[in-house]
This record gives structure tokens, sequence and C-alpha cells, in this order.
């Protein structure tokens, strides 16, 4: 079974262990505290919840 995180306002998801580039600890609104970029994807935040050290 393949996890995947729904992304808002696209029709697929992210799925478990993309990795991400361009990391930066932000103070955000409603829970999303991590700015990075996605390839393929683009800017994105995150909630730190949903990420993992690699």
């Amino acid at each position: 079974m393949t996890r995947t995180l729904k992304v808002k306002g696209s029709p697929s998801g992210i799925k478990a262990g993309t990795k991400v580039r361009g990391i930066r600890l932000v103070d955000g609104a409603d829970g999303h505290d991590i700015d990075c970029r996605i390839d393929g994807f683009g800017a994105m935040q995150l909630k730190s919840s949903v990420v993992k050290k690699a």
C-alpha cells in the first residue's frame, strides 16, 4: 500500500519518501511551519508532523 499526502488544489498527492529541497523553518499559519521545494511539484508549506529526517 502506497501512502500519499493529499495536496489541496492538486489532483495527485505526494508519495511517501519524496525528497524535498530548500528546507526553511518559518512561523507559518495553521501549523505549516516548513517552507520547501519539491521537484516536479514546486514550492509548498508542510507541517512538521508529516516529515521525517532521512
